[in-house]
This record gives structure tokens, sequence and C-alpha cells, in this order.
């Protein structure tokens, strides 16, 4: 078994205070014998304007953030899943919106660049990422090992969720893993009934980290982070505010599921 925490913010305007508060959930998740820590999207930063994160932008490979979570990672001998982090491109006007992932060793071993760009307008509601973001072009995955046993990882960042033939091209991946930041509006109906139906269709375990309150700019998200199993059952959620929820994956169990009901095998579209 391997056990996940799935981390919750409320992340504000103030960079400092937002690596401050991802720092107490890692330490917490660490201090409870978690292998990995799920940070959620835009865990350093949500700006009173979209624009803001470019401020804080950084080259791939150096910077604050990722130095800050390289360090944290090896200090406490953790796998961090880090959000989303705005990384440079050649575009002064747009950023990468990136989930890297770093191992026990404080080593980036995975970056997956967000492919779906979030777009809505409604009740005076109004998104859109194209504006400060460029889209990724390729899926990303890796493997921890843990007790002997090999794990397989998806990820995907918050609208991805929406796209099921995204994770079908993963292949069979043992657990995939989205940091969000889901609005309240659109996460009240949608959310849970998108995660749950990822979970049972793949058959795979998925942990959703998401930003869950009343954020500074004004702008309210849904939280509801959780970990659910290969059958579609939630096995720990916390519902809204900053905080935490962990939960150990049995490979055992996902195998006795793939058993029972070889869907997978059985897929004739692919």
């Amino acid at each position: 078994m391997i056990k996940i925490a799935s981390l919750q913010m409320v992340a504000t305007c103030d960079l400092n205070k937002n690596l401050d508060s991802a720092q107490n959930l890692i330490l917490q998740a660490a201090s409870q014998n978690c292998q990995i820590a799920v940070l959620p999207e835009y865990f350093c930063l949500f700006g009173k304007k979209d624009s803001d994160k470019l401020k804080i932008q950084e080259p791939l490979g150096q910077g604050p953030i990722q130095d800050f979570l390289a360090n944290l990672a090896q200090k406490n001998k953790i796998c961090i899943v880090a959000g989303t982090i705005p990384i440079s491109t050649n575009n002064s006007d747009r950023v990468l919106n990136t989930t890297l992932v770093f191992n026990q060793d404080g080593q980036v071993i995975c970056q997956y660049d967000k492919i779906h760009l979030f777009s809505f307008s409604s009740g005076g509601e109004s998104y859109d990422e194209s504006k400060t973001l460029l889209a990724g072009e390729k899926l990303s995955q890796f493997e921890l090992t843990h007790d002997g046993q090999s794990w397989r990882f998806g990820l995907s960042i918050c609208y991805d969720l929406r796209f099921p033939e995204m994770y079908r091209a993963m292949g069979e991946i043992d657990c995939h893993i989205l940091p969000a930041a889901f609005t309240y509006t659109t996460g009240q109906v949608h959310w849970e009934i998108l995660l749950r139906a990822r979970a049972i269709e793949n058959q795979s375990y998925l942990v959703a980290s998401a930003q869950g309150g009343l954020h500074e700019n004004g702008r309210q998200t849904w939280g509801h982070s959780m970990v659910i199993d290969p059958w579609g059952k939630i096995l720990s959620v916390l519902d809204k505010g900053e905080g935490l929820v962990t939960s150990e994956m049995n490979k055992s169990h996902l195998l006795d599921i793939r058993s029972k009901l070889p869907a997978l095998a059985h897929r004739t579209i692919k």
C-alpha cells in the first residue's frame, strides 16, 4: 500500500503566505507517514487579476518556488506533486500552468503542462485562461515504487477532468492525480460526478486536490478535495477550508476490481 495526502488551500494574493501554508500542510502529511502530498492548482498565487501570475513566473529548473519545493521534499522525504507553477515560455504574455513532481530526493521526475484551458462566462462570472496561459501538448505520467510495489500515476489539471479521452489515452494508470481550482458555480453540480466517473471508467484511484473557499480576489472555489477508489467510492473528503485528507491506496484492491470486472480488457474502440 501507499499513503497519499490531498492538500486543500484557500490561496491568497501573497506568494509568501501561500508557500507558508503549503509548507504547513506538507509537514502535516509527512508527520502522518504519507509518501505523496498533492498541492492544488494555483497553490502559489490567487492574484487580484489573471496577469499577476506572470510576475512570479520561473524558468523550468530554477527559481524560488521550485527551490522551496525541492528542499521541502528532500528534507521531509516525501514526494510532492506541486499543484501548478507558472513556468516561463518564449511568449512574454503567456506562461505554462505546470505540475512538477518532486521525488523524495528533491529531484523533478515529471512535468505536465495543462492541456485544456478553462473558459466560462455566466451570471457575472467570466474566466478565460488562454489570455495568460499557453496550452500544453503532451500527456505525462510517472512511476514510484514503495514497499516493493510499482505505482503508475497520471497527471491532469482541473478543466482536463471534462475530457475523458485524455485519461483513456494514458493507458492503465493506477492513480490519476488532479490539482484543481474548480469554481463554486460549476463545482457544486459537476465536480464529484466527474471525478467518480473518471475513477470508475478507468478503474483507478483518483486524488483531487482543490482550492476551497472565498479568496481575497473575490473568487469562490468549490473545494471538496478527495481520494476515490477504483470502484468509485469516496475514501476521504474535505469540503471547504484549508486542510488535508489522507488515504491508503491498496494495489491488491485495484487489481481485484480489474479482475472481477475486466472492462479495460473488453474495450473494442481504442
